[in-house]
């Protein structure tokens, strides 16, 4: 039974594929499993994670809310729980997620796995809120860890590429439930570029959607708010969908002619109006995705941000590149996880994509350079071109990962051929 990713662009034709509907039957698996095992959740991430001729394991049986604790604001679930389905439940016992990606498709072990985020100056990745995790090794063996309880494997696992084992079960640290407030302006991309300093301190959560070929972005602020919540967007409201296919048409048809594109594309923010948004944090957090794409995001230390997108859009420009996805700009803290991004900088994601139908391949080519420029480290749940020379290089606590990884699974059993590359094992 074939599997692909979201976009399309990864698939594979494994062995057998997998449920396991406990913990025992998860690990009989493991033992069981003749080849190659890996994990896999909603199939959201860009890179050759899952792919594997050997056995696919779906946690969609240990999902949901397990237990929470009032007193602490801790929760645990299981670890293919769609972060779509985690708001809820937590806002339910009163909590809610620190921080939230600007999509919930992804399952939680999967978005931990990758070192997935949202923006904020004053906000890590999804893998800095884990308190506490379950996970079982390629001998089928189970480990309880946290930051008192097995140290070492609990820093390697709360952002492992999957290269550990399975995580069944995730404990979060949250906060009481709250709501936001979104505000979304356009303005020209090197206002924001200037005033960033500013946009980025005055606002919890900031970032920006530059309109490529354009001179003009979208920004987006959200503040928390105890003001009541307004009406839900209709549903081709939340999609965004008229816009899209304006800027999709005008790339289809005008892009031989440069000059008369950026013009009209300037001139679509008089189409744009924009009204606050305010709602509890998990439903404003999220967006809709409705139009498939692949994608290609670095991490660059956060005061090269600015000098990096400007470079970007650059090559852009003078090459007339085909594209016409908007580029993602966001900000995130620093953490202590060996193989985060984030390890040991405050950091600027800034994010490429193109329409799945298009090719992708000399659009990220002609940009990925200009990441190594600025020592950016590629989003592991997205598109690359780094090996285990290059990464080694950017990790400092790359070794520490990888003797952990050496000791857990030492026949590589975890190991696809995606992986064997970054780790640079036969």
């Amino acid at each position: 039974m074939p599997w692909r990713n979201w976009s399309g662009a990864q698939s594979c034709l494994p062995l057998e594929r997998l449920a396991p509907r406990d913990l025992d039957e998860l690990v009989q698996a493991i033992r069981r499993a003749p080849g190659k095992i890996r994990p896999v959740g909603s199939g959201h991430s860009f890179s050759a994670l899952v792919p594997t001729d050997g056995t696919l394991l779906s946690l969609s049986h240990f999902a949901g809310l397990l237990e929470h604790d009032a007193r602490t604001l801790q929760a645990e679930f299981g670890g293919g729980t769609p972060m779509s389905q985690m708001g809820a439940p937590l806002q339910a016992v009163g909590q809610a997620l620190v921080n939230m990606a600007d999509i919930d498709y992804q399952a939680l072990a999967g978005a931990i796995a990758t070192s997935t985020h949202g923006t904020g100056i004053e906000f890590g990745s999804y893998s800095t809120q884990v308190c506490g995790l379950q996970l079982v090794s390629a001998s089928g063996e189970v480990f309880d860890c946290s930051r008192e309880q097995r140290p070492e494997l609990f820093d390697a696992a709360r952002v492992s590429l999957g290269a550990l084992g399975v995580v069944t079960r995730v404990r979060l640290q949250n906060r009481t439930a709250y709501r936001l407030r979104e505000r979304q302006w356009i303005a020209r991309t090197e206002e924001l570029l200037e005033d960033v300093d500013n946009l980025k301190r005055d606002n919890q959560h900031w970032e920006m959607l530059v309109v490529t070929h354009s001179d003009y972005a979208l920004a987006v602020a959200l503040n928390e708010t105890e003001d009541p919540a307004t009406p839900p967007l209709a549903p081709d409201e939340e999609g965004g969908n008229g816009f899209i296919g304006l800027i999709e048409g005008l790339d289809k048809h005008l892009s031989d002619f440069p000059e008369l594109r950026r013009s009209l594309l300037n001139n679509l923010r008089h189409l744009a109006s924009f009204e606050d948004r305010v709602g509890a944090s998990h439903e404003v957090f999220a967006n809709v995705r409705n139009v498939r794409f692949n994608e290609m995001e670095y991490s660059v230390p956060a005061e090269h941000g600015p000098a990096c997108l400007r470079e970007i859009l650059k090559r852009i420009d003078d090459g007339n590149l085909r594209t016409w996805f908007p580029i993602e700009y966001r900000y995130i803290k620093a953490d202590d996880i060996p193989l985060s991004m984030f390890e040991g900088r405050d950091s600027c994601a800034i994010s490429v994509h193109q329409h799945y139908a298009m090719d992708h391949h000399n659009f990220f080519a002609a940009i990925e350079p200009i990441f190594w420029k600025y020592q950016g480290r590629p989003h592991w749940g997205k598109l690359h071109s780094l090996g285990a020379r290059q990464l080694q290089a950017l990790y400092p606590r790359w070794q520490e990962f990888t003797e952990v990884r050496q000791a857990l699974d030492p026949q590589g059993r975890f190991v696809n051929a995606h992986l064997a590359g970054l780790f640079g094992l036969a």
